[in-house]
């Protein structure tokens, strides 16, 4: 079959948009960074809020200033949410979507770099940075007043969880397991990546339904959930400092890793592209030899 060098572009284009696709922080990435703020911030005052960008906040009342001069009582995380917990029982819940990061700045700094989202001050000194790469502007932080969940009040259970061994071991959800896996109102903070790592692991099509996983199988798909993400918090805890790194995703063994060697078997994994994200899978390991179509790349070669 002949392809036009137009089409050639654009296939060339598409697989280099897919290498600048952000990797989503996720549960082990984020559990590592409540725990070093935690660390960091646990019993300080804080200061002053400087909203800089003003598309990030999602809530009106309470507000910002409501948290001045408040003691912060400590850090934690609920899915890929971090949570900022202050006396008087406000909470500050924060999204990093795809391109936010967080910078400690010690010392504190004024400057508003490109993509800023909001400066919290804190004695000390000590100030917390949310930012954001790209132009995309999809960080999103709430100041929540007692028993107000927010977002999170949609979420599923955590991964370690009792309720998910129960839910996976049950459900009839007849969609893909890898968007099963995605989805943050069945298992709250498992992403792209660590779906494609954990599908690997347990040698499943990420394609295949989960109604279709026999009780046995649906043990190893918990098993492999559960130990690529203990494996990568260890290796998430020993990063130091916030999480101001441009590229995350480093700790991946198979998500964007397409075209390089199977951890598993040596084979070449292969791609399944889609406008902002693809899948990375084996195809000797988890599609008994087969293919699957890359949606991008077949359309473009109509």
């Amino acid at each position: 079959m002949r392809i036009n060098s137009n089409c050639w572009r654009r296939v060339r284009a598409s697989a280099t948009s897919n290498e600048r696709v952000k990797v989503v922080p996720e549960l082990p990435e984020m559990q590592a960074l409540a725990e070093r703020l935690d660390a960091a911030l646990a019993s300080r005052r804080l200061e002053a809020v400087a909203v800089l960008g003003f598309s990030g906040l999602k809530t009106v009342v309470p507000g910002p200033d409501d948290l001045v001069g408040r003691r912060l009582e400590g850090v934690d995380r609920r899915g890929k949410y971090l949570r900022f917990h202050f006396e008087g029982a406000l909470t500050v819940a924060l999204h990093l979507s795809q391109g936010g990061r967080v910078d400690l700045e010690d010392p504190p700094k004024e400057t508003k770099p490109r993509g800023s989202v909001v400066r919290f001050s804190f004695e000390g000194p000590l100030s917390l940075l949310v930012r954001e790469h790209g132009t995309q502007r999809k960080v999103g932080w709430w100041v929540l007043a007692s028993g107000d969940e927010g977002p999170m009040g949609k979420l599923g259970p955590e991964v370690t969880d009792a309720s998910f061994d129960d839910m996976l071991a049950k459900s009839d959800d007849n969609r893909h397991i890898h968007t099963v896996l995605r989805d943050q109102r069945f298992v709250a903070g498992v992403g792209r990546g660590y779906a494609d790592d954990a599908l690997n692991r347990a040698r499943f099509s990420p394609f295949s339904s989960l109604r279709s996983l026999s009780a046995s199988q649906r043990l190893e798909l918990l098993s492999a959930v559960r130990s690529v993400m203990d494996e990568a918090l260890v290796e998430e805890r020993t990063r130091t400092g916030a999480l101001s790194a441009a590229k995350l995703g480093e700790r991946f063994s198979v998500h964007n890793r397409a075209g390089q060697p199977c951890p598993q078997c040596g084979a070449e994994l292969r791609r399944v592209s889609y406008e902002s994200y693809e899948i990375t899978y084996c195809p000797q390991c988890q599609t008994g030899g087969r293919l699957l179509a890359d949606r991008r790349l077949s359309r473009l070669l109509r």
